[in-house]
């Protein structure tokens, strides 16, 4: 397909595209009630049928899904096409038990290559850019998603994948790289690295980047941008779903724009599952319109988001979603208070001094839970005299007590401290005996 051809369905009218996405429900949940006993069983159970399936409304008559549900019926208990239609395999990228394996039919990996594409085009990318891929290439859908939406529009792909940042920067300048793929975390280790080597990101040719795989804030977004000079556009995917490609940001960045021609999205709420209305937040349940490998219903991706349907500045009518800043299930409770990562993040962002660098460290003494705030401090503060420091401490302390209520253990560390990866960065470590 022309790439020119394949904006044209981020700007169908709502009753066009709703009459789409009630086709391909219809089907979809006739292909996995009759070819998957997973998805026939928990039909069954709810006492629905496909033929139940008459309107949009119906889908919450359907069972949701569940990571665990993928998890118990590895490897290929979630398929619903015979195995020689299967071109290829993904699996997530979980660091206990066995892998999330994910299959795909011809036509799912090019409905796949499509979405990419369409996030690509949305931030501008043309078959004149070059673009480096700095996501994993392996059973991670990163590397390969961005790869192949890349390769549809015609844009020069480098396949980097993850790591060796130092000749990122070198091919940078020798290739004329526009375009960079890889994680928000990996991408403030490259300006670092970039400024150790005394490169100017500046002054390149690089002008782009689509960062996703973990949570980031506006204040990650700004220092980002200011450091290197480039256009920050969010991209968003799972594996189990597809991979990058669901969702993705236009220019206006009012959210991100969820391709609901082939992603149905709905909002729930984390502790009941009722449905939410449109502006309300809660947990994003995606179910997939025309993925026929191993098609999914109602998955609960434990994303805690808002879905808004007005049509957005840039001209589009898909609905488009705030960025996901936190998920149901990656928050801590800290002597009954709740705590998320990114709330951390957007205290310390801010703060002149601080590199966007920290661990949350969690640990209990009797029945206390204590929280440690590690932070990494610039070179030439960390050098600085210890009143600077204990100030900047005390700041930090105050901030956090004042956003989450509670007392923390701020201790500012030298650049470097904090272990970098090339993937998604952890930021919390748990010590707490489960």
């Amino acid at each position: 397909m022309n790439p020119a051809l394949l904006s044209q369905k981020d700007y169908l009218e709502r009753p066009q595209l709703e009459a789409l996405q009630l086709e391909r429900l219809q089907t979809i949940v006739a292909h996995a009630y009759q070819n998957s006993p997973f998805y026939t069983r928990a039909m069954d159970a709810m006492g629905v049928k496909p033929r139940d399936i008459r309107s949009l409304a119906d889908i919450v008559r359907l069972p949701f899904t569940q990571k665990t549900d993928l998890r118990d019926h590895y490897p290929y208990g979630l398929n619903a096409v015979p195995s020689e239609e299967i071109v290829r395999i993904h699996a997530s990228s979980g660091t206990t038990g066995k892998p999330i394996v994910v299959t795909y039919t011809r036509g799912d990996l090019d409905i796949w290559t499509e979405t990419t594409a369409r996030c690509f085009l949305m931030g501008g990318v043309t078959n004149r850019d070059v673009a480096v891929i700095g996501y994993g290439y392996s059973l991670f859908t990163g590397g390969m998603g961005a790869h192949q939406g890349m390769e549809r529009i015609g844009a020069t792909v480098v396949p980097m994948g993850g790591g060796n940042t130092e000749k990122l920067c070198m091919l940078i300048q020798d290739l004329g790289v526009s375009v960079l793929c890889c994680t928000p975390s990996y991408f403030i280790h490259l300006m670092e690295v970039a400024q150790r080597l005394g490169l100017d990101l500046h002054k390149t040719t690089l002008r782009h980047g689509f960062f996703g795989a973990e949570p980031w804030t506006d204040e990650m977004r700004a220092h980002i941008e200011e450091g290197s000079g480039i256009h920050a556009h969010d991209i968003f995917g799972l594996s189990e779903i597809m991979g990058p490609g669901v969702a993705g940001s236009c220019d206006a960045h009012n959210g991100l724009h969820i391709f609901e021609d082939h992603y149905f999205p709905e909002i729930v709420d984390p502790a009941t599952g009722e449905a939410l209305p449109p502006g309300e937040e809660g947990e994003l349940v995606l179910t997939t319109l025309d993925k026929f490998a191993m098609p999914l219903l109602r998955y609960r991706t434990h994303d805690i988001t808002r879905l808004h349907y007005e049509k957005c500045s840039c001209g589009r009518t898909l609905v488009h979603m705030d960025p996901i800043r936190r998920r149901s299930d990656d928050m801590l409770i800290i002597r009954g208070v709740n705590l998320f990562p990114s709330q951390v993040e957007a205290i310390l962002l801010p703060i002149h001094g601080v590199v966007p660098h920290y661990e949350l460290v969690v640990t209990r003494e009797g029945a206390m839970d204590e929280l440690e705030v590690r932070v990494e401090v610039t070179p030439d503060l960390f050098g600085d005299k210890v009143a600077v420091l204990e100030s900047l401490r005390k700041l930090i302390a105050e901030k956090i007590k004042g956003m989450i209520g509670i007392s923390a253990k701020v201790t500012l560390v030298e650049p470097g401290a904090i272990a970098r990866c090339d993937g998604k960065t952890r930021h919390v470590v748990d010590k707490r005996k489960k």
